[in-house]
This record gives C-alpha cells, structure tokens and sequence, in this order.
C-alpha cells in the first residue's frame, strides 16, 4: 500500500496549547514578547520555529499573520493579505530550495473542524527530509468550474473535490501573479466563511507544487463524510456551476 506514514509524538501532542475549544485560554501568538526561535519578522507577520515539533523527524514552522487574534483573511487590508500570502510563498520556496527536504508542506487550519488548536491567525510549515511527494495531491484535484481568472492566475470551484463540498482552487501558472493569488485566496475564503454554508465555522488553504505552478486549495470543515474517511468515496455537489455563478456575480461582476 502506498501511503507517507509519519510518526505523531504524542507526549508533544499532549502539550500543545489549546483555545478553539477553551476560548478562556490564553494565545501564546498574542505574547509576542514570550516567543521563541524567531526567524524573521515584517511588521506584526512573524515566522518562527515551532516550539510543539510534533512531527518526529519534521522540522515544523509558524507563520503568524499578524498581532490581532481575531481577524482573518477576509478582514486584511489588500496590501496584508497579499504581503501575508507573498511571505508564506517565499519561506515555503526557501525552505524547499534549501535541499534539506524532500518535501515541505504549506497549508493553514482555521476553526474548530479544521484539525487546529490556535484561535490567533496563522499558517504552518512542515519540511520532511523523507516524503513521497507524488501521493501528495493529483492535479486533478486542483481542476473546475472556472470563476475567474487574471495575470496568470485562475480561481476555479473544484469539479474534482478532494474530499467532497465546497472546494476552491487558485492555480498559478508559472509566472503568474502572486497578488492575483493572495487576492483570490481571499475572495474564496470570505465566501466560505459568510454565504457557503450556515455550518461552515472552518476551513483549511493547502498549498501545492508541479510542473513550475503553485496551487491552492481553500476547502471548508465540517464533519467528514464516513463514505470518505471510511472507503475514500469523494463526492461531487451537483451545485458547482451554481456556486461559481453565484461567486462571479458577488465579487467580479463590477
């Protein structure tokens, strides 16, 4: 069977700060002044080693967003959110190009469905020097419905969906703009937190590489199918043309 199986310290695990849950805990991103092995910051976006390296064998990465812990994407300024976005792209670039890793994964959890446990904005980088890059993503995946499209970048509603409802992809071709991608990343996850579905509290931003693209899945949260977790049936909504319409109307009909 053809699988990446990577070991879960669980001692580690058991440590981690929690405040999706318990909202009363205290956020560890807040205490800025209290952070660790700090490699670089740009105004309030910090990126920093990991202090809970849950992943045996993985070096694993933070990128806090910015100080305040109760935005998120679709509340950033355009210039944030494209600086958020160019910053994540260009150390997940760094560390790939560092040859210290076969593989080094780039994706966000938001939200309590999202497999996170910090409230406070932020993304995650995990490199592993051992990982079968090919068992990550198919490229079809990344295909759909396309809602729009510009320098080099398309915003598309999966027709393939990894899982099954409400997938959206950012595909940029090589050379295209990273601006249009932030840009659409954050149309796409403005959508699914307010008009997608009344039970969508969460959601995740995996980021992809091949054939010199970057590609990005914004995916909503909830309960996972057990025809999924149980015998990797993926559904596909019958209302994807319907969604891209309703998406294209909202935000690109101007």
């Amino acid at each position: 069977m053809d699988i990446n199986l990577v070991k879960f310290n669980t001692d580690i695990g058991k440590t981690k700060p929690e405040n999706l849950v318990h909202a009363e805990a205290a956020c560890p991103f807040c205490d800025v002044e209290h952070l660790t092995d700090i490699i670089e910051t740009d105004g309030d976006i910090i990126f920093l080693r990991n202090k809970y390296n849950v992943i045996e064998g993985a070096d694993q990465f933070v990128l806090i967003e910015g100080r305040d812990c109760e935005l998120d994407m679709p509340d950033y300024p355009q210039e944030k959110m494209r600086r958020v976005i160019k910053t994540g792209v260009r150390h997940w670039q760094n560390l790939l190009a560092s040859n210290r890793y076969a593989e080094v994964l780039f994706f966000k959890n938001y939200g309590v469905m999202s497999g996170g446990t910090i409230r406070h904005p932020h993304m995650q980088l995990v490199g592993f020097p051992r990982l079968n890059s090919d068992l990550l993503f198919d490229e079809a995946e990344l295909r759909g419905v396309v809602i729009a499209s510009r320098d080099g970048v398309e915003f598309n509603a999966s027709t393939c969906p990894r899982v099954g409802f409400g997938e959206f992809n950012v595909v940029v071709e090589r050379g295209g703009s990273l601006d249009a991608l932030a840009d659409f990343i954050q149309v796409g996850v403005h959508y699914v937190k307010n008009f997608f579905n009344k039970r969508t509290t969460s959601y995740n931003i995996f980021f992809y590489r091949g054939d010199g693209k970057i590609f990005a899945k914004i995916m909503s949260r909830y309960v996972t199918s057990p025809y999924f977790v149980g015998y990797n049936i993926h559904f596909l909504p019958n209302n994807v043309e319907r969604v891209a319409a309703e998406i294209r109307e909202m935000y690109f009909s101007q």
